[in-house]
């Protein structure tokens, strides 16, 4: 392995970006992908971030990248670390570089006091499942993925009375 994982820069986010795209490729999910560079860059590194990311880098070259952002255990009442996207390039893969930058984010939840690290695989991608367990990871066969989107948050929003508009 010749990359180096590091924290993404806001110089990298075009690069992530480019590479967020060909993850939803790889996922044939491109005609869910709206996502904006500007937008990525709001998350990342605007005033109020939600995410953060490591960037696998080849020589100046970002050949992968990890997504990520802290989420909060209320059985465990402890925060925790959700990896949203990892994804290295197919030239890339067989090099280390998803294993080392899982490694950084162990290390992270770790430094954190997270206690738990999660993200979620699609259940037709075998080489990852497969990749995850030889790490230790559990894919858990009775939690699925609750997702809203577009139309039904508006009206589900909409349902909110006033007084519960505003979080405190």
């Amino acid at each position: 392995m010749t990359a180096v994982v590091r924290p993404a820069t806001p110089a990298d986010v075009g690069a992530i970006f480019a590479l967020m795209y060909e993850l939803a490729e790889y996922e044939k999910l491109t005609h869910l992908f709206v996502a904006t560079e500007a937008g990525l860059d709001d998350a990342l590194f605007g005033p109020r971030p939600a995410s953060e990311a490591l960037v696998a880098d080849d020589d100046g070259r970002v050949v992968g990248y990890a997504l990520f952002f802290q989420n909060f255990s209320t059985f465990l009442g402890r925060r925790g670390l959700y990896l949203e996207d990892l994804y290295v390039q197919p030239s890339q893969r067989g090099t280390g570089l998803g294993k080392a930058m899982l490694s950084r984010l162990a290390a992270l939840a770790r430094e954190r006091q997270c206690g738990r690290f999660e993200w979620s695989v699609l259940d037709w991608n075998q080489p990852a499942i497969d990749f995850y367990e030889k790490l230790g990871a559990t894919v858990l066969p009775d939690w699925r993925i609750v997702r809203m989107t577009g139309d039904a948050i508006d009206r589900l929003a909409d349902a909110a009375s006033p007084a519960s508009a505003q979080p405190r």
